[in-house]
């Protein structure tokens, strides 16, 4: 079988372990469109006054996408290596042409494919109910790309450290909720100490690219950049950490 072939095979699998959990679609469809109808429905926000939600609601489209392609890959992939681990596929995988990084890859593929139309669902959601002036625009298709293959291979280095599937949840959780606030995301830099250092998370490069290109202003090649090669770097050591079995 082709590389090609492997590649489809694995996406398929994985696509459909995905569907028949149904806990994993409500939380990569639904979650982040109640996040939006609590912050941007109910709470709203108050251009010109003081603390969170002070900006338009442009502003705020990084931080809802990232909700999305943050949450989504560390928990599902690191929540697969660990079943796989437990179960025992590793070994059964290595009995076939399929290696590591072209596992990690399908996964990624089917992680863009479904972060990719939840985070449609989501922008369209966000002009209907908040009104936000967003700027549609195909730059916004790498920055997604990119945050998911980073955030699946970080997903893989933890599947495959943590002890078990609790653990990774744990751990999942652990960092996606600080790196959530605490990358230019919902929280502007402003409010933050000025020695905190926020650009040290990789995040920070993906609401930078994905704000600037919402909204029209702003450096957008920079982070671009950076969060390339974070993605690659990140994806690498995640496929190289994944158990071997040979």
């Amino acid at each position: 079988m082709s590389r090609l072939g492997r590649l489809r095979s694995e996406s398929r699998a994985a696509s459909r372990a995905f569907l028949r959990r149904r806990t994993a679609v409500f939380f990569t469809f639904f979650f982040p469109l109640i996040i939006v109808v609590i912050f941007g429905v109910l709470v709203q926000t108050r251009p010109g006054g003081g603390g969170l939600f002070t900006r338009e609601p442009a502003y705020y489209v990084s931080g809802y996408l990232a909700v999305v392609v943050l949450f989504t890959p560390l928990s599902r992939v690191g929540s697969e290596v660990a079943r796989h681990r437990d179960g025992n596929r590793f070994e059964k995988l290595a009995t076939t042409p399929l290696t590591r990084p072209e596992w990690l890859l399908a996964q990624t593929l089917v992680n863009t494919v479904i972060i990719g139309l939840a985070g449609l669902v989501l922008l369209g959601l966000m002009v209907v109910l908040t009104g936000a002036d967003i700027v549609f625009s195909p730059l916004l298709l790498p920055f997604v790309v990119l945050g998911v293959a980073l955030f699946c291979g970080v997903g893989a280095m933890l599947g495959s450290l943590a002890s078990s599937q609790d653990g990774v949840i744990s751990a999942s959780n652990g960092i996606a909720l600080p790196l959530l606030f605490l990358s230019e995301t919902f929280v502007p830099p402003e409010l933050l100490p000025s020695w905190f250092p926020t650009w040290l998370s990789p995040l920070t490069y993906f609401s930078r690219g994905v704000r600037a290109v919402s909204t029209g202003s702003g450096e957008v090649f920079g982070p671009l950049a950076v969060l390339g090669v974070c993605a690659v770097v990140g994806f690498a050591i995640g496929a190289a950490l994944l158990p071997r079995t040979d």
